[in-house]
């Protein structure tokens, strides 16, 4: 149950290589995996989309049980010879037969297995996560933690949002099927992907008919109740799969200001919306405190999809559980606090502001909402309504909403 039950056909020597390289990256460079592998596979423009799946697959699951696997082996590798040897006892313990190569020469599969299994005794090491991790898991939520880790290594399902201002569902699916797609319908705009395919390659995408966005991301937009010809603040848009989704709630009617401190996220959100058509975006970066002074009590609707830890994504970033630290969470939960006190004042009266994140700790969640009413900004809102998505749920990412209105 635990590692996709790799097939027992032959290894490439070169594949295997890719693997150990990407992972020596990730580990002893420090660099950020889905980067790495970005980089790994454009080294050789020849590998076939089989190939690529293969590193990309083993990459991510190498990453995600790291620490069950050193575990099992005994060590952490230090140099490119200790990922193959990584590489081999993940073969192994998932249930394949490794060729007689000398980089697995040191590989005793009986005694991994062994290893192993009394591991899994230890829930921190069961689930490959760092045991601050675990405490700070269980301390926030109690009984629901053991299903919510599990459900976070389980790899991310792919599902795209339809977009509503170029196409329907209907001719969507029409034109991936046609390319080879396998689909199943969730509720709204998304469809869930069944087989991988490289959709940036596709017609629909190029069309500006989809977009790859989760489920449970694809929940904040509409909750936030824009109506066409509001104007609409997304002020933390980043690479704005948020602000797209609006301008479709919003027929592209009206106007969406989507702010960021980071303006190169803001380019690559003009790009997006060029191809989505949605051209009621005006992408604004924050360089001074000059922006919100202009925006102040502006906004009929506000969205705060803050920074946090990114817990509820860990599927689709497995290497962040070895990046995070509790120094960081503490730090980015000031940063929320400090974002919701300042930017709480572009909701004009008798406007709603929507706090978002992809977190599963109430830390970073319901007791962020709780403290910010709390405060003098905060008494000008109430809390209508909030919804926590846990990724045992629905089987997508964790992710929170808490919808306050503004009084008038």
């Amino acid at each position: 149950e635990m590692m996709e039950k790799a097939n027992t056909t032959s290894l490439f020597p070169p594949l295997v290589a890719a693997v150990a390289e990407a992972l020596e990256q990730i580990f002893l460079r420090g660099r950020y995996a889905d980067k790495v592998i970005e980089q790994v596979l454009r080294q050789d423009p020849r590998r076939g989309a089989r190939d690529r799946a293969f590193i990309a697959a083993h990459t991510y699951d190498i990453v995600r049980w790291y620490r069950l696997l050193t575990a099992a082996m005994g060590y952490e590798p230090q140099d490119r010879a200790g990922f193959y040897a990584l590489f081999g006892a993940h073969w192994l313990l998932s249930g394949a037969g490794l060729p007689a190569w000398r980089e697995f020469a040191t590989l005793d599969a009986q005694q991994l297995r062994a290893t192993r299994e009394a591991l899994l005794r230890e829930p921190a090491i069961a689930e490959s996560i760092p045991d601050w991790l675990e405490a700070l898991g269980r301390k926030q939520l109690g009984d629901l933690w053991p299903a919510t880790i599990h459900a976070l290594n389980q790899p991310a399902q792919l599902v795209v949002r339809v977009n509503r201002l170029k196409a329907d569902k209907e001719a969507v699916r029409v034109l991936l099927e046609k390319e080879g797609s396998r689909l199943r319908d969730l509720p709204g705009d998304a469809l869930l992907l069944t087989e991988r395919r490289n959709l940036f390659q596709s017609e629909a995408f190029r069309r500006g008919w989809i977009e790859v966005q989760d489920y449970s991301s694809q929940q904040v937009a509409p909750f936030v109740q824009a109506q066409p010809g509001m104007r609409v603040i997304d002020a933390c848009a980043g690479a704005g799969g948020k602000s797209l989704h609006l301008a479709a709630c919003m027929h592209n009617k009206g106007q969406l200001i989507a702010l960021d401190t980071e303006a190169w996220k803001l380019s690559n959100l003009r790009q997006r919306a060029r191809r989505a058509g949605a051209h009621i975006i005006d992408s604004r970066p924050i360089e001074n405190t000059k922006i919100l002074k202009r925006l102040h009590e502006s906004a009929d609707r506000l969205l705060l999809d803050v920074p946090c830890s990114g817990l509820g994504v860990l599927r689709r970033n497995p290497d962040a559980k070895w990046k995070l630290s509790p120094d960081f969470i503490a730090r980015v939960q000031q940063t929320q606090q400090d974002l919701l006190v300042r930017y709480s004042s572009l909701c004009k009266p008798g406007g709603m502001m929507v706090y978002a994140t992809c977190s599963i700790l109430p830390s970073e969640n319901q007791q962020q909402v709780v403290k910010f009413l709390e405060q003098e900004a905060g008494r000008k809102f109430e809390l209508q309504e909030d919804r926590v998505i846990l990724p045992q749920d629905e089987g997508f990412d964790g992710f929170y909403m808490a919808r306050l209105s503004r009084h008038e």
